[in-house]
């Protein structure tokens, strides 16, 4: 007879089993762009800010690896995303509970009297639509997706720390250059003084010298400025107080040379590189999974619960008589008010909303390359112009200079022509930032993710009292 009870649960089992949802299918854009228009030969290295040779460099980007609180948050982020994983697997397997309990009455009428309690429990949902299933694969691609998402930041970290520090060579050559052009000035000043004490200049050039002496000095000024500014940016990027430590010294520091070009490699190779792009990957088969859960949610569910328990008014007694029982449980959806479908709705069109973001991510990620191919090229030709022009600027200077103290020209030609050598001297230090900021762009766009060695078992955060 028990048998018999045995296999009537089993048979509803079956008999409900005989439909299973329809498996979603995942479509990805077309990723058929040959190759990129400029390519190099020179292999980019994991840590991509090594090229530039620079001890210093690379010690900044690995203190900011370890230190800064954004990739420190975007890490934990990770570590939350695993424990969810965990935590929806454990669905996969039986629940087992333990109880047990004691009791002691004493009354006046019957005395004392004990009572005894042990038991186990189990239960388990059958996973015959793979519902459990789903969603464990579902919160397994976000945790990916976390994970990829850390190591995006560290990418964007290492390149704002890259970046930071060739600011700070700039502004520091700005600095030094605005007071070079501010004693150039000042000894030009001196000479227009003694013509016009001696009767040979008038008193318009000396006012006009003053001038350009006092917008050097505002140059010095915003040159300064920025500096401080641009140390206190990299400061916090480096999870330190700004004006803790001065990271740059009184040094004259210059640019490094210019590495070759990279080698760009294939798109297709770029999609599965690039942590950003497999990132929309991750959370676009995540939501195709939450589709799947969503159409086994139409289906019935299936559980079955098994106990063990035992009553004595002794405890010696507990083992002696055993209560056993196992059921089963059916749960159909009958009538919801079309909430399942919505469901199911929405889960489909957060699907397809994934699709379209994977397939902008991936043209972005080639539009990145692109742009900074683009603009690498049309930035060395723009260089190679205002290097002309300042050639041209100095000789111009030097020729209306000469004039003007023989007599023979006029001082406004001289201002003018010493302004537009200053301004180009420059502009020549920006765009030559810039040049580097765009190297930068391309070694970003090309790289993938890195190894940041940062663990939450060293982090000194966590134990700060």
């Amino acid at each position: 007879m028990e048998h018999i009870r045995y296999f009537s649960i089993f048979f509803v089992l079956l008999f409900f089993s005989g439909c299973s949802r329809k498996t979603s299918e995942v479509l990805f854009p077309d990723d058929s762009l040959e190759k990129f228009s400029q390519s190099g030969e020179m292999e980019i290295p994991v840590r991509w800010w090594e090229v530039f040779d620079d001890k210093r460099l690379n010690g900044l980007v690995d203190s900011a690896l370890k230190a800064n609180y954004d990739l420190q948050t975007a890490w934990y982020r990770l570590r939350e995303a695993e424990a969810l994983e965990r935590q929806v697997r454990s669905s996969l397997f039986p629940r087992i509970d333990a109880s047990g309990s004691g009791q002691i009455v004493d009354s006046d009428i019957s005395g004392q009297t004990d009572h005894f309690e042990l038991g186990l429990s189990a239960s388990y949902e059958l996973d015959l639509w793979g519902k459990i299933r789903s969603e464990a694969r579902a919160q397994s691609y976000r945790q990916r997706a976390s994970f990829y998402d850390f190591q995006a930041t560290a990418l964007m970290l290492s390149g704002q720390v890259v970046k930071g520090w060739f600011d700070l060579l700039e502004a520091r050559q700005q600095v030094l250059l605005a007071r070079e052009q501010r004693q150039t000035n000042e000894k030009m000043l001196e000479l227009l003084q003694t013509r016009f004490e001696n009767g040979q200049g008038n008193l318009a050039d000396v006012l006009r010298q003053q001038q350009l002496m006092e917008s050097t000095k505002e140059q010095e000024v915003i040159a300064e400025t920025r500096l401080q500014v641009l140390q206190n940016r990299l400061s916090v990027l480096l999870g330190e107080q700004p004006q803790k430590q001065k990271i740059i010294g009184s040094g004259n520091l210059t640019f490094p040379d210019l590495p070759p070009l990279p080698d760009a490699g294939m798109p297709a190779e770029l999609i599965h590189r690039r942590p950003d792009v497999q990132r929309s990957l991750a959370l676009l088969k995540a939501s195709d999974q939450d589709l799947a859960s969503s159409i086994s949610n139409l289906f019935p569910r299936f559980s079955i619960s098994a106990s063990l328990s035992s009553e004595a008014p002794d405890a010696e007694d507990l083992f002696d008589n055993w209560v056993r029982s196992l059921a089963g449980n059916v749960l159909a959806p009958v009538f919801y008010g079309n909430r399942l479908q919505a469901e199911k709705k929405q889960a489909e069109a957060v699907r397809n909303q994934r699709i379209y973001e994977y397939g902008q991510a991936v043209l972005s990620a080639f539009q990145d390359v692109e742009d900074a191919l683009v603009k690498e090229m049309q930035q060395q030709r723009r260089l190679q112009s205002i290097e002309k022009q300042y050639e041209l600027a100095r000789g111009t200077t030097d020729q209306v200079r000469s004039a003007y103290f023989s007599g023979v020209g006029n001082y406004l030609d001289v201002l003018d022509a010493m302004n537009a050598q200053q301004s180009l001297r420059r502009q020549y230090l920006s765009e030559t930032l810039n040049l580097l900021g765009y190297r930068i762009d391309l070694y970003q766009a090309l790289a993938g993710g890195f190894d940041s060695g940062f663990s939450d078992e060293d982090d000194p955060k966590l134990n700060m009292q």
